[in-house]
């Protein structure tokens, strides 16, 4: 593995911080030092920033441009006479402002269209080819979610008593989702007035959402009714909030020659324990989100991810949708792992587009 690089001062980034306004000669030196820094892996001179690419400047020129994007919080100095490193906040910079991403060379997309043809009956097996795919691509980690509902609707429900006042509610949902839990009513029922009650709630609630089951639930004939519906209501939320657990990953043994001991550590521990994969992915499939998202050093919020960066998007059509994407080190080779996600996020909607016969939206 390559040595550890030298930490970034700490910069109290947050998701919403602004960047700093910057001329263009030192968005131009910015993004050489963070492209030179992402190839090598090492501290960006001033000398070599200008025998490796014509600026048409002065070495002296340089050295002041970079003394006024450290001042920005956007690059420092491991040592005195070093040159100059990205801080998490001049990647977030470079990202957001910087980055241009090109398509994948043509025989790349052939090489991944031919790995999901092989499986073109088989939509299960779509998520695994395509971690698969990203992780060779990008050269980095790779996770997928399969699809999901992006609504739940209901289907069925049945109470069944199992003994005294514990009953056990099994919900399904149209797609095919269960969801089973055990309740402790406040008395014994008859697995008769149980009957009852779900039959009352399977024809009343045939089709809906949660929230609409929830405004239902005031309006239901008997108190028993109103509380399963509301049970029913709050079980199918939770079901939505569970739809990014499921997350495929393939690639990271491949890629940790590219990774630091630190940031190893950091992959290993953010995938084994899932919460923070869960949590983001949740936000990435919400639909206020934008279709493309880049995650740089955990973006203030999350402390795990600071050697880190993802790269996700969404894929699937308007009824159903999953989120995938790379991890990788801060200095990974964004513009690579954009275009590839971008690729195989488009391949996969357009595959699901093609399965269920929807019309894709531009």
């Amino acid at each position: 593995m390559p040595t550890t690089p030298p930490r970034s001062p700490t910069i109290n980034p947050s998701p919403q911080e602004s960047l700093p306004a910057l001329t263009e000669r030192q968005e131009l030196i910015l993004s050489l030092v963070v492209r030179e820094y992402i190839r090598t892996g090492q501290p960006v001179g001033s000398k070599t920033l200008v025998e490796h690419f014509d600026l048409g400047i002065s070495s002296a020129t340089v050295r002041n441009e970079m003394s006024a994007l450290e001042e920005h919080g956007l690059v420092f100095a491991p040592h005195t006479s070093a040159g100059r490193v990205p801080t998490q906040q001049g990647f977030r910079y470079f990202v957001h402002r910087l980055l241009t991403a090109a398509n994948l060379p043509t025989a790349e997309r052939q090489r991944i269209a031919r790995e999901f043809a092989r499986a073109a009956t088989n939509p299960d097996e779509w998520p695994r080819i395509a971690a698969m795919v990203l992780s060779r691509t990008a050269r980095a980690a790779a996770l997928v979610t399969p699809p999901r509902a992006v609504e739940n609707h209901f289907k069925h429900l049945e109470l069944i008593s199992t003994q005294g006042r514990l009953v056990l509610l099994v919900l399904v949902l149209q797609g095919g989702a269960v969801q089973q839990q055990v309740l402790t009513l406040a008395e014994s029922v008859p697995q008769s007035v149980l009957s009852q009650t779900a039959h009352i709630i399977n024809l009343s609630c045939a089709g809906l959402a949660a929230a609409q089951i929830q405004a239902k639930a005031p309006q239901q004939p008997d108190a028993l009714t109103r509380e399963i519906a509301e049970l029913v209501a709050d079980a199918m939320r939770q079901t939505a909030q569970q739809t990014a657990r499921d997350i495929v990953r393939y690639g990271l043994s491949e890629s940790l020659g590219s990774f630091t001991d630190d940031e190893a550590q950091q992959a290993l521990r953010v995938l084994e324990e899932n919460e923070v994969l869960e949590t983001i992915l949740r936000e990435m499939l919400a639909p206020d989100q934008p279709d493309l998202r880049i995650v740089v050093a955990g973006e203030g919020r999350w402390e795990g991810l600071s050697h880190l960066s993802m790269v996700l998007s969404r894929y699937g059509t308007p009824q159903a949708r999953g989120a995938l994407g790379v991890l990788g080190p801060t200095r990974m080779r964004y513009g690579r792992a954009v275009s590839a996600v971008r690729y195989v996020a488009g391949l996969m909607s357009g595959m699901f587009d093609d399965m269920h016969g929807t019309e894709r939206s531009e």
